[in-house]
């Protein structure tokens, strides 16, 4: 802390993580360190494994490896500093070392909700209009769609960014949480946080209502088409091949909305922060599960490599 006059400046937080469970910080680690390992490995055995196959090389794809990346670093901007937390009697984080865990971790949250938008508009697109597919979802469109993502999230968390410096914090500095999320830090500012909080409703207008309605629009589009298939066989294979994003969608977003409900307030109750570790690290983990258990092209895929060590 730093002192100014008769005001107090706050340079540093302490994250209190999971310390109020003492008896079983051994076990919570060991839990958290497997499931970022796993993570890990997963989704850069999916990057690895779509690059390293040409049958992969289709929008479908494209998009699921850019997913995958975005887990990595959505996961990679919390667990470490968690992890590291485990062992350390004074869990502190400066006020830019918290500035940068949020800004990645909020644009890699967000770019993952413009993703999963892009990927409805492809399953809609080969499922509406399968004939036109090729030409619709072509590489340049696929390329900008993503890329866009990414711009859309930079620029969202570049203004929350400028927002965040312009508040003071010369009171208490305890973040009740293992990371540095915006909802904590407003109720520690000093300083008026309307503004901040009318920018943070607007992004979520933008980034959750507007690209989940999206989503919903497209699978009303893609069910109605599916209804339309005679055979049982057409049928299931078209649900096949949207299940899977489905899934994804719906635990990304109804456990992202849940706990920024219950934690609009600022507190965080030990409730809380458990429901954050599913969608900050539990998520990203099951999402390359969740898109190849049941995916005969991925299945094919490691036939192939598996046939090419063999040969080797």
């Amino acid at each position: 802390m730093t002192g100014g006059g008769n005001t107090t400046e706050i340079t540093y937080f302490i994250l209190l993580g999971f310390s109020d469970f003492p008896r079983i910080l051994a076990v919570l680690f060991a839990v958290f360190l497997l499931i970022y390992i796993l993570t890990l490995t997963w989704n850069l055995g999916l990057i690895i494994l779509i690059r390293m196959d040409s049958h992969l090389h289709t929008p479908m794809y494209f998009f699921l490896s850019n997913l995958s990346f975005i887990d990595v670093c959505y996961v990679t901007s919390t667990a470490p500093k968690m992890l590291s937390n485990f062992f350390q009697e004074q869990q502190t984080i400066t006020f830019v070392g918290c500035a940068v865990q949020y800004f990645v971790f909020s644009t890699m949250g967000l770019s993952e909700s413009c993703l999963m938008t892009a990927m409805a508009y492809d399953r809609y697109t080969a499922i509406c209009n399968p004939l036109l597919y090729s030409s619709v979802m072509s590489p340049t469109l696929c390329i900008q769609m993503v890329l866009g993502s990414y711009l859309a999230a930079l620029s969202a968390s570049i203004s929350q960014l400028c927002a965040m410096f312009q508040l003071h914090f010369c009171g208490p500095n305890v973040i009740n949480h293992f990371f540095c999320d915006m909802p904590q830090l407003l109720i520690l500012s000093c300083t008026d946080t309307f503004l901040v909080q009318l920018l943070l409703a607007i992004l979520a207008m933008i980034f959750g209502i507007i690209n989940a309605f999206i989503i919903m629009i497209s699978y009303g589009f893609i069910v109605m088409s599916i209804m339309k298939i005679t055979s049982a066989k057409g049928r299931s294979k078209a649900f096949n091949t949207c299940a899977s994003h489905l899934t994804a969608v719906s635990l990304f977003y109804t456990s992202s909305i849940f706990v920024y409900l219950s934690s609009s307030s600022g507190g965080s109750s030990s409730f809380d922060r458990f429901a954050s570790v599913f969608y900050t690290v539990v998520i990203p983990m099951l999402n390359p599960l969740i898109y190849s258990l049941r995916n005969k092209e991925i299945k094919d895929a490691l036939k192939r490599l598996q046939k090419k060590r063999w040969y080797c």
